[in-house]
């Protein structure tokens, strides 16, 4: 892959490659640039919009692959009226030099949706609410067929543990997090859900709205069959308390309680996938080797242990035992103990022979213990509800 990012002219002309007879008039600053990709618009002499999407990295590549895949059963989902909105829709494709391929799509119409606008009562947050439920609600074969992951909820866990472990192992992780994170992944009764499809990145800048309506939904090469908890994470991160909980009405609603029933362990794994999204932006640095993205995540680590250093643990709370006092004082305690310890045998029945005192038998009496224990009914062996012998 290429060493420095390729320039709006170079993606231009691999436009013109993907789409033969595109004639491209002028580039514009792309809607939704990020780190693995190299992403710039452009206008064509019919004033069109397009997107050139070209991978920074070998992963990057083999992550739009599938996303490619994934496109294609998603746009077929849209024309069947199972998603209320739109996702890009590939028109042409443009080998690299040193590998892989670069996509080109027509732009969606809309706008980066501003999160600032998520109000209690908008109906842009109604709209976004449904548009994740929609996407929940779709078949995991929509997923599995583009060969993406599928998890069920305890695969999703130790997936989520691993990623944890890993993380600790680079010496960046504090470990006031790495304990509130083993804590809540230690939780069971928190990953006990039904998996979906997840877009599996959602952010604003990956929404498109037109007014007070979610167009269309970008940048699926993270999508794959987990916990739908992920693709909601953002929202409840960046929105008010009352809008995050208008968002949830609304999410739960339109997915006509196909939810939890648990909303604490709902809420609680959504919290913990926005805190792990810094731990995987560290390993995103460390495995494309960029120093500028290993420290902008440390810091942010180290951001987020002081923010979460009052804060209650993810997931259940573990109970307080308090120290009992003790029924006496510690000198009167002692000597009622040795009281009741002499007292003990005198407590006792009969027929109870203290363990340290055997009595003498004769050989007479010895003699007629044994026969009388040779002459007792046995049990029967195979009768489970045999009566034992019981003596007088």
């Amino acid at each position: 892959m290429p060493e420095q990012p390729r320039t709006p002219l170079a993606l231009a002309a691999l436009a013109t490659i993907a789409r033969p007879g595109l004639d491209v008039v002028a580039t514009q600053p792309p809607r939704e640039p990020g780190a693995d990709f190299d992403v710039v618009g452009i206008v064509d002499a019919e004033d069109r919009r397009w997107i050139v999407r070209s991978p920074r990295h070998a992963a990057a590549g083999a992550a739009m692959e599938g996303e490619v895949a994934l496109l294609g059963e998603l746009a077929d989902a849209v024309d069947r009226g199972l998603l209320p909105f739109d996702v890009p829709r590939p028109a042409g494709f443009a080998p690299l030099p040193e590998g892989g391929r670069a996509m080109l799509y027509r732009e969606l119409v809309g706008h980066p949706l501003d999160p600032t606008r998520l109000t209690p009562d908008a109906p842009l947050l109604r709209s976004l609410a449904r548009s994740i439920a929609a996407l929940h609600e779709l078949s995991g074969a929509v997923v599995r067929t583009a060969g993406l992951p599928d998890y069920d909820a305890e695969g999703y866990r130790q997936r989520r543990l691993a990623e944890v472990d890993e993380t600790a192992r680079t010496g960046h992780l504090p470990t006031r997090l790495l304990r509130r994170w083993e804590h809540a992944l230690e939780d069971v009764s928190l990953w006990r859900f039904a998996t979906t499809p997840v877009h599996g990145d959602l952010a604003g800048e990956h929404v498109v709205v037109d007014g007070d309506q979610v167009v269309g939904l970008v940048d699926w090469s993270d999508a794959c069959v987990a916990d739908p908890a992920d693709d909601l994470a953002w929202l409840l991160a960046q929105t008010s308390p009352a809008a995050a909980d208008a968002v949830m009405e609304h999410y739960r609603s339109a997915r006509g309680g196909a939810v939890d029933s648990d909303f604490h362990a709902f809420d609680a794994r959504a919290t913990l996938a926005g805190e792990l999204a810094v731990a995987r932006w560290l390993m995103h640095g460390v495995r494309i080797r960029s120093d500028e993205v290993i420290e902008d995540a440390i810091d942010m680590l180290r951001e987020l242990d002081e923010a979460v250093s009052g804060a209650p643990p993810i997931g259940r709370v573990e109970p307080v035992v308090e120290q009992v006092p003790p029924r006496f004082p510690p000198t009167e305690q002692a000597d009622d103990l040795d009281e009741r310890d002499a007292g003990r045998e005198s407590d006792l029945p009969p027929s109870f022979e203290p363990r340290g005192e055997t009595p003498e038998i004769d050989d007479d009496d010895d003699d007629a213990i044994t026969s009388e224990r040779r002459s007792a009914p046995s049990p029967d062996e195979d009768d489970a509800t045999a009566e034992l012998p019981i003596k007088d």
